[in-house]
């Protein structure tokens, strides 16, 4: 099964290096000297990695036969994507790969149907689920603790506890105007 691992960012110096948008909790396993990644577009690739270092935080690249700016300028918004075994879990037990996640239905405890998953936003500060409901229309969910309270891959279910107004209109609005003070 082929996962996407990271998206080319834009060249860095000139010697063929590239910044890259991580897309995988285990950088250092699916992006290592060595590794061979196909592309999309798949023109541009496969790409075996040469190099790799971590520069002011952001991780960059220098693949096997790109030696310049230009060629590195080249692969910008390339992704790379690694092949991985479809039986091939997480080290940790609450990590998923999106793959696990993509499909399955959103619940709340009541068993009440939101939607299912289509799509997962990786943000800077947290992730996100894409749910389609059944009328079409989508919803973000945002995958942390507070909110996620189960992922059961068995029964291809994700259960949710959302706080008022994230999937629906019960948004409590307060204001201090509501109880009669006037400023």
């Amino acid at each position: 099964m082929q996962l996407v691992v990271a998206r080319v960012g834009r060249a860095h110096g000139i010697k063929g290096e590239v910044t890259v948008e991580v897309r995988t909790d285990e950088p250092e396993l699916r992006l290592a000297p060595g590794a061979v990644l196909q592309t999309e577009p798949a023109t541009a690739g496969p790409l075996t990695i040469e190099t790799g270092r971590v520069h002011s935080g952001r991780l960059l690249l220098r693949f096997e036969g790109v030696k310049d700016r230009n060629a590195a300028e080249a692969l910008r918004n390339t992704l790379l994507i690694a092949e991985v075994d479809p039986s091939e879990l997480p080290e940790e037990e609450d990590e998923f790969y999106d793959h696990q996640l993509i499909d399955l239905d959103v619940v709340l405890e009541d068993g009440t149907e939101i939607g299912r998953i289509t799509e997962i936003s990786h943000l800077p500060s947290q992730d996100l689920f894409i749910v389609e409901r059944p009328d079409g229309s989508e919803v973000m969910i945002p995958f942390v603790e507070e909110i996620v309270a189960e992922i059961d891959l068995d029964e291809q279910r994700c259960v949710i506890t959302p706080p008022p107004g994230l999937i629906d209109d019960r948004a409590e609005i307060v204001s201090s105007r509501d109880n009669g003070d006037q400023a």
